[in-house]
């Protein structure tokens, strides 16, 4: 489950602003460079910041093994043609290397959500967004990541016990909605509880937030971060042909 695991890694020790900032320049680099070459130093890059931070890339396939097959589906979809000749494999090219960015930014978020507790995400964001909005984004980011994990251990014990009692026996149409009836039941039982909760504890609107301050690592990772927008924006940048 992909939760926060403490740790002393380089990644644990950054500020989560750094890696906030890191990871929306990583994503625009990747979409200003969709070319094979561009994934290529993408890929690489991200190898580098997942082993900083502790965590492996089979990890991140165990952790997205539900989205996989999506991401694979859709260059195979888009291959496909109503007539003759039935298949065009050069129509697959670009959803596979859009994809494959989008397994890449994945990897990146598994990284963040391990070396980052819920507390530093809040006061990144708030930081990071001025004013109440930033606040109202903070609370967000915590909810969603204390709730996450929850429902999930929710949906996976829901499907221990049906296969407990022989459930792999049903179709998959009565497997699928046992699954989710249950989901859902769990998702407004837990909603119900967190709500009371939050107002046993007071919940405080501006709350008193970690310390943070910007270290070696963080210098290292900003300076990384500016090259990868300048890389971005380089890649963005008009091409005009010039004609003697």
């Amino acid at each position: 489950m992909l939760t926060y695991e403490p740790g002393d890694s380089v990644g644990h020790r950054l500020d989560a602003r750094s890696k906030l900032l890191l990871q929306a320049a990583f994503a625009g680099a990747a979409f200003a460079h969709t070319d094979p070459a561009g994934l290529a130093v993408l890929t690489g890059l991200a190898l580098v910041l997942l082993a900083l931070s502790s965590t492996t890339p089979g990890v991140v396939f165990e952790e997205y093994r539900g989205v996989l097959p999506f991401l694979a589906a859709a260059p195979a979809i888009e291959s496909l043609r109503l007539g003759a000749p039935w298949v065009d494999p050069a129509a697959a090219v670009d959803p596979a290397l859009a994809a494959y960015r989008t397994l890449l930014l994945l990897a990146l978020v598994a990284a963040y959500v391990r070396t980052t507790s819920v507390r530093e995400s809040e006061a990144a964001v708030s930081r990071l967004v001025p004013g109440k909005p930033g606040r109202l984004l903070g609370l967000g980011v915590g909810l969603v990541f204390r709730l996450l994990p929850v429902l999930q251990a929710d949906l996976a014990r829901t499907r221990e016990a049906m296969a407990a009692r022989l459930g792999g026996e049903r179709s998959l149409r009565e497997r699928v909605q046992i699954v989710a009836t249950a989901g859902l039941t769990r998702a407004v039982a837990r909603t119900d509880r967190l709500a009371v909760a939050l107002r046993a504890r007071c919940l405080s609107w501006n709350p008193t937030p970690p310390a943070a301050t910007f270290a070696r690592h963080d210098a290292l990772a900003l300076a990384l971060t500016a090259a990868l927008v300048a890389w971005a924006l380089w890649g963005l940048r008009p091409v005009h042909a010039a004609v003697w």
